[in-house]
């Protein structure tokens, strides 16, 4: 049996070809995140990261909403990961959903949110964690703490404005107003506004075209450009410099200068 085809509690796994596709499973709370979720989410990227087998991981909803953020009725009777009072909640957020945000940021494989309804609280946040977002006019974002007289818990604060800037993002965060479809797009909360019908194809297309490309490559590009956007220049001309010697060298260059030499589409190992 292998890894991706165990039972994960609230989540689904499938690997095809080069592409992992990552389903939240729990729709009678609207894929609210439970303990569950994040034990198995944390648990299959971890894995997928030094998998060569997988190149692109896509992160979609079952049911109609991508994520509902917590568990509102669990916060309500104070129980499963809103259990305690509040030093005791600090930790649970320290050992528990902030669990995800620490796995995505470390992952280099790159990670394409498919938000094709509602992604809600720390269900926006999880959104923003991803590399990539496509969505349809069903597409809801709404970073909607304070509406329940809370913070983002999970790490928001830092994601959301690397997606849509510091402005925009403090307007969603202190109005909790709820930004959806074509203006999510014009936002830049989606990369890619696509039919609702085309959904799944499009973004198929893109995790293809992404995982096409020379896989080393990709990872430290993504790497590099995550460095880049919280250091300063003397530390990115540093990792630049490393990574750039280490991919000159690898076989998927050559592969490439070859292909282009031959005007044909190059074939990519990984090495």
């Amino acid at each position: 049996m292998s890894f991706y085809s165990q039972i994960f509690p609230h989540l689904k796994v499938n690997l095809s070809s080069s592409v992992l596709w990552v389903t939240l499973d729990n729709p009678e709370q609207s894929n609210a995140i439970s303990l569950e979720m994040v034990d198995s989410l944390t648990k299959v990227l971890k894995y997928a990261d030094f998998d060569a087998k997988v190149r692109v991981i896509v992160l979609k909803g079952e049911g109609a909403s991508f994520c509902a953020g917590g568990d509102v009725k669990a916060m309500q009777n104070k129980t499963g990961m809103f259990a305690g009072e509040s030093n005791e909640l600090r930790m649970r957020y320290i050992h528990g959903i902030q669990q995800i945000p620490k796995c995505i940021e470390e992952l280099s494989k790159p990670m394409i949110a498919m938000v094709h309804g509602p992604a809600i609280g720390a269900g926006c946040d999880l959104a923003m964690m991803c590399d990539l977002r496509v969505g349809t006019a069903k597409s809801k974002f709404g970073e909607t703490f304070v509406k329940l007289g809370l913070v983002p818990g999970d790490g928001g604060t830092f994601f959301l404005q690397r997606v849509i800037g510091f402005s925009k993002a403090m307007q969603m965060s202190l109005t909790g107003d709820l930004i959806a479809g074509e203006e999510a797009y014009r936002w830049g909360l989606l990369n890619y506004f696509v039919a609702e019908a085309d959904l799944e194809t499009e973004t198929q297309k893109l995790a293809e075209k992404v995982a096409n490309n020379a896989p080393v490559a990709v990872q430290m590009t993504k790497k590099a450009m995550k460095t880049a956007y919280l250091n300063d220049l003397h530390t990115v001309l540093e990792l630049s410099a490393a990574y750039q010697g280490i991919t000159q060298r690898t076989q998927d260059h050559f592969t490439a200068l070859e292909a282009m030499k031959d005007k044909k589409a190059p074939h990519f190992q990984g090495r």
